[in-house]
């Protein structure tokens, strides 16, 4: 495939599977032995309930990509999240707390389908605006 069929399969995974919210376009973009390495997931059913468990959570969740760069089989994305926490989110009560997470994902497209994804996102800054995780005092200087 073209770098812009891969940006094309990218653009549909956060316009249709995340914006749209059809878990369906899924089957069609995402190999059925997907692998994600952050969390650890192995296999689209997996990352699918993954995907249901979290909008359970954030139940609001949007869900944009902001930049995309692609060269060869690859495609990398800036994103960023926003929801509301109000279902349990790995084990923490619902909070009710407006978050915001920022992340990057690379992407590798073999075919018409998403193989393999790169996650890092803000998992710190997440906990902290949870209230889980304190958020330092700042010194004066």
């Amino acid at each position: 495939m073209s770098v812009e069929q891969n940006k094309a399969v990218i653009r549909r995974f956060y316009e249709e599977f995340h914006g749209k919210r059809d878990l369906a376009v899924a089957d069609e973009i995402i190999a059925i032995d997907f692998v994600l390495d952050n969390p650890p997931t192995h296999g689209r059913e997996a990352f699918k309930q993954g995907v249901i468990a979290l909008r359970s959570a954030f139940p609001d969740m949007q869900v944009a990509y902001e930049n995309m760069i692609a060269e060869g089989d690859r495609v990398a994305c800036r994103w960023i999240v926003r929801g509301t926490h109000k279902g349990e989110f790995q084990g923490i009560a619902p909070t009710g707390r407006q978050v915001t997470m920022t992340g990057m994902s690379i992407f590798r497209i073999a075919g018409d389908k998403i193989v393999e994804s790169w996650n890092d996102f803000d998992g710190l800054g997440l906990m902290q605006q949870l209230g889980v995780i304190p958020v330092p005092k700042q010194t004066e200087r």
